[in-house]
């Protein structure tokens, strides 16, 4: 095993201070690691990840070889090529388990934004006391985008908030934890085969969660309520103004569409099931089943701003939350389409003894969740052993 930096090197440099996971602490186990602290209803911060996954190394025993970068891999004979910053490897097999999210998107009309506006990406921003004094834009309104900009909004500065596509999702449901239902439901483990749109599903954005002591949603709504402004997609910055799209109405209305979708479906899972039971240990703990229940719409602003002055002083920072990408600038094997996304089926590239893990949706909706790889992982490296074995 590979590793650019310290083992749970992003965990430990690539997120912001106040940074928690959305998923709850009973979620989050591994093989033979399952959580046995106190709060199973938490949200672990960075730092706690950061030693889960450390442990897991422990226990595990797994070779892992820190601080060594991988500058190239290429075919080789019926293997492949690694070269390293310490040196060669030759192999039959490489698994590419570096994640989607190695590099933060950020529009190329960034360029013509003014030089008196700071710009950052959520790998840049660590808290809003580094920020230059004055309103900020936050552009993206997933699960990034709207914990940050709620954030900067607590913190006293003026907060715009630009709205594309989103996902919007209570954080509890019928008193239980949202993800309890994508999992006990079986909604997470919906196969990548099944799915009609696979391409389509695999970039959809990050619900709109964060997790957080009271547990408390976290959508536009409450968003709004805390004095933040919704403004339309940016959608390019053109003689130092920001130029927004119009529809917010629309994009209000399908975001709410699909929770609604998705809440039917809770409900039609669970009138089929006895649930009055308390959680065990591998469900968390929680109160039995409240009725079924239904948010507000997402309020629409009477007039969205349709341009933004980035001149006149009323915005000093953007917040880029516009998405990751990752990063194969070191992959020279023809296996990426013409976007340089990783062309696999399940994990398995279109190289032979090429494969991946941890990428959206790579066999299962929980395939990026980190006590939702395990599957994923058991079927790839079956492949992998076959492949090897001539099977």
């Amino acid at each position: 095993m590979i590793e650019r930096g310290e083992v749970a090197n992003s965990w430990r440099r690539e997120r912001w201070d106040s940074f928690r996971l959305l998923t709850p602490n009973w979620q989050s186990r591994l093989p033979g690691l399952p959580y046995t602290g106190p709060d199973p209803d938490g949200y672990m911060t960075a730092k706690e990840v950061t030693q889960l996954i450390e442990g897991f190394a422990t226990l595990s025993r797994a070779p892992v070889r820190t601080g060594t970068d991988v500058t190239s891999v290429r075919t080789a004979g019926d293997g492949y090529q690694v070269t390293t910053s310490r040196g060669e490897i030759r192999c039959r097999a490489v698994v590419i388990a570096s994640g989607a999210c190695n590099r933060p998107v950020v529009p190329p009309f960034s360029e013509a934004v003014p030089p008196s506006v700071e710009q950052l990406t959520p790998f840049d921003y660590r808290e809003p006391g580094r920020l230059p004094d004055g309103g900020v834009l936050v552009v993206g309104a997933s699960a990034t985008g709207v914990q940050l900009a709620a954030e900067l909004r607590r913190s006293g500065r003026p907060v715009v908030l630009s709205v594309g596509e989103h996902v919007r999702l209570p954080r509890t449901y019928r008193g239980r934890d949202v993800l309890w239902w994508m999992d006990a439901s079986g909604v997470w483990d919906q196969r990548h085969d099944e799915v009609d749109d696979l391409a389509r599903a695999r970039r959809l954005p990050s619900p709109q969660l964060v997790g957080t002591p009271e547990r408390a949603t976290l959508d536009l709504n409450a968003l709004t309520a805390m004095g933040v402004e919704p403004v339309g997609r940016l959608a390019a910055v053109r003689d130092g103004r920001a130029l927004f799209s119009g529809g917010l109405r629309n994009v209000f209305s399908l975001a709410d569409l699909k929770l609604e979708r998705l809440l039917d479906t809770f409900d039609a899972w669970a009138s089929t099931r006895d649930l009055d039971v308390s959680f065990g240990p591998d469900t968390g703990t929680g109160p039995d089943l409240g009725p079924p229940e239904r948010l507000a719409p997402t309020r629409v602003p009477e007039s969205a701003r349709l341009q933004l002055d980035l001149r006149g002083g009323e915005i000093r920072t953007i917040v880029w939350a516009t998405g990751f990408r990752p990063d194969y600038g070191w992959l020279h094997v023809p296996v990426l389409d013409e976007k340089g996304r990783l062309r696999h089926d399940g994990g398995v590239a279109d190289s032979p003894g090429l494969y991946a893990l941890g990428l959206p949706l790579l066999r299962r909706r929980r395939s990026t969740f980190i006590h939702g790889i395990e599957p994923d992982a058991r079927e790839v490296i079956d492949h992998l052993a076959g492949y090897l074995s001539g099977r």
